[in-house]
């Protein structure tokens, strides 16, 4: 029977009304359909339940091999206890360097807990140590949402400096890691530890995208490619397609020797949005994800987080967040008028600017 002859059996719903009933729901379901942008694999679900039994949906197809799969020893365990109820987790990496008492994971997590409203999410975050003093590091400060992925290809516990191999292993590795989570059916928000965040991102993230990826410098058109995105700050919803770009993104690399995950996806974003997968990137607004690349002084009340960007040297990052921590927290304690008079404003990140030679 279908939905209007169940209506009107049940419950005595005349024709017409059953008609508007189907007329109101109709657009929450296309929403529904849209939104996942997997049309074929909702009427999969919907014919599954409609024959009494639900097919495993937690999961996508993918090239993983099983050899593959088992780099990640227990990951699928731990991200069924960080993530959202929507199956979203939040992830970060970390070095032994990163990770020491005073270092970034510290004013990462400082940055949640005296934002707005947003220490709750630090139980949806999930910390990748890339090396066992990482993760000792990461047990003592957060424990039971810390992630051991090691990448003994090269020694990645000091702090790299930009583009060095350690560098280049650490952050194809985490790619990797990434992609299997998309495969295990979540979606994820990548950030690098070098962010502070302040308030909620998700917000501000669009329901249709396939990637929402953060930029250098934003130039006003969130759908532009040539658009600079930074992915040290990205979402990306798990389908099947999204699990095939991360795939194409890390074959990629052979293509172009020496460069990193970055700069690999800006050579190939045109092809993924208009070759056959048809991806949809929005990248977000500097004014909403600012950085020290494009550079605002101002602390509105708009702003999401900051990315200590365009910076080379851990403790030229350390300095000028730390700088930034505290006026956050000096703003917060003033009065509304003060704040609109245009009081609250970053302290120039002299440090990062000084090591890029500006």
């Amino acid at each position: 029977m279908d939905i209007a002859g169940c209506l009107s059996k049940q419950h005595g719903v005349s024709g017409r009304g059953s008609s508007f009933l189907l007329g109101a729901l109709l657009p929450t379901v296309l929403l529904f359909f849209l939104a996942s942008d997997r049309v074929g694999e909702q009427l999969a679900i919907i014919s599954s339940f409609r024959n009494g039994s639900a097919a495993n949906l937690s999961s996508h197809g993918g090239k993983f091999t099983q050899e593959e799969a088992l780099l990640f020893p227990g990951l699928a365990e731990l991200l069924s206890k960080v993530a959202t109820d929507d199956r979203t987790v939040i992830i970060t990496s970390v070095n032994e360097a990163w990770s020491r008492p005073g270092s970034l994971l510290d004013i990462f997590r400082e940055g949640f807990l005296n934002g707005e409203g947003i220490a709750h999410l630090l139980d949806h975050v999930l910390v990748v140590a890339v090396d066992t003093g990482a993760l000792a590091h990461c047990e003592a400060v957060h424990p039971g949402h810390c992630y051991l992925l090691e990448v003994k290809s090269a020694n990645i516990s000091s702090a790299n400096r930009f583009m060095s191999k350690g560098y280049l292993e650490l952050v194809w590795a985490k790619l990797q890691l990434q992609h299997r989570v998309l495969q295990l059916g979540y979606n994820y928000l990548f950030t690098d530890v070098d962010i502070m965040w302040l308030r909620d991102p998700f917000r501000h993230i669009s329901l249709y995208a396939d990637m929402a990826v953060s930029t250098d410098r934003f130039n006003g058109d969130a759908e532009a490619l040539n658009n600079a995105p930074n992915t040290g700050f990205y979402y990306v919803k798990s389908t099947n397609r999204t699990v095939e770009m991360v795939q194409r993104w890390r074959d990629a690399r052979h293509r172009f020797t020496g460069a990193h995950d970055q700069a690999v996806f800006d050579e190939i974003k045109a092809d993924l949005a208009h070759g056959e997968l048809r991806l949809r990137f929005v990248f977000l607004d500097t004014a909403l994800f600012g950085g020290f690349c494009q550079f605002r002084d101002e602390i509105d009340g708009r702003v999401c987080a900051m990315h200590a960007n365009c910076c080379i040297g851990l403790e030229n990052k350390v300095h000028d967040l730390r700088n930034m921590a505290a006026d956050w927290k000096n703003c917060a304690g003033l009065a509304a008028p003060e704040k609109k008079s245009g009081e609250c404003r970053w302290t120039v990140p002299s440090k990062c600017r000084t090591s890029m030679g500006q």
